[in-house]
């Protein structure tokens, strides 16, 4: 749905976008990730035709971008982190405005559907002027969604909102996305990205450094597990003998808790209960702490890791 080949963008002999090859399939919800400056925005940019790439291509629903760009355009629905508004439009004025210009049916219909889902529908007749930036944000979906779009481009979609309006924002894109559309967004908010995105792409200083499911990323970036460990009561010989096994590369105690370092290779958690009860303690609860998305990023982006593999073996895209 969403292919670059060797996408490069350079200013002045500087890469923005360094040789950036990446795969969206029809369907997915698409996380871009990257630091400040890392790169995102100036690809976004590229995907929509704004900016011309230096070299590389550009593949949109089958079809490359610079062969037949309008067409593919009006496929495309867009949400950046500002909104540039008519201040002296309503906001039911400014998307009929967008309406007319996608030649949509039952334009009345889908505005107030639309406007509906993101708690604007009773201040439709309202200025632009008066809106707030959340306000404002929530419009800029609107008018994204008005044509039906195949595909969603979405650029901060969800800044300036309070946590009422993140939330719908998310109902909505999954909403749509179970309705078929292919989503791509850039967000600083991992948390979010973690909650809705099938795949991300981690891009720093231009280059990708990752692309994968989320469990897979966080999989492949963990040497170790933390597992907190509930016991009825923690005597020496427990501790001694979890302590004796090689895959415990770290215990700590705290109460009633074990806290335990483990390597990622295997499911231990079945052994360490085995020799606890064989120390006459009773397990009454193991979790196991997963790495959060936040963690992966910070460890790839810092570390600038590359985690790309092609048959096994790492490669530089």
């Amino acid at each position: 749905m969403i292919r670059t080949e060797n996408l490069t963008k350079e200013y002045d002999g500087f890469k923005a976008v360094n040789n950036l090859t990446l795969q969206v399939e029809k369907g997915e919800i698409y996380g871009f990730l990257g630091p400040n400056g890392a790169g995102k925005t100036t690809t976004i940019l590229m995907l929509l035709g704004i900016l011309k790439p230096t070299r590389g291509k550009i593949y949109l629903m089958g079809e490359e971008l610079k062969k037949n760009p309008l067409k593919i355009k009006k496929r495309i629905g867009v949400v950046s982190e500002k909104q540039f508004i008519y201040k002296e439009m309503s906001a039911q004025e400014y998307l009929n405005f967008f309406a007319d210009l996608y030649k949509v049916e039952n334009k009345e219909k889908r505005i107030d559907e639309l406007l509906s889902a993101v708690n604007l529908l009773e201040i439709k007749k309202r200025k632009l002027g008066a809106f707030s930036r959340g306000m404002q944000q929530k419009l800029g979906f609107v008018r994204a969604l008005l044509h039906n779009p195949e595909i969603l481009l979405l650029d901060e979609p969800v800044s300036g909102l309070d946590p009422t309006g993140i939330k719908q924002i998310r109902d909505l894109i999954k909403e749509e996305n179970e309705r078929g559309k292919t989503v791509f967004i850039s967000s600083h908010l991992l948390s979010e990205v973690e909650r809705l995105c099938d795949k991300v792409g981690i891009i720093n200083k231009g280059k990708l450094l990752a692309e994968d499911t989320m469990d897979n990323l966080k999989a492949r970036l963990s040497d170790f597990v933390e597992l907190e460990v509930e016991v009825s009561k923690i005597k020496k010989e427990i501790v001694d003998v979890l302590s004796s096994f090689k895959f415990v590369k770290e215990l700590k105690t705290r109460g009633n808790l074990l806290n335990l370092r483990v390597a990622s290779n295997k499911d231990y958690r079945a052994q360490i209960s085995q020799a606890i009860t064989q120390q006459k303690g009773i397990v009454l609860g193991i979790k196991k702490k997963e790495m959060s998305l936040e963690d992966a990023f910070i460890t790839i982006t810092q570390k600038n890791i590359s985690l790309l593999t092609i048959s096994g073996k790492e490669v530089e895209k």
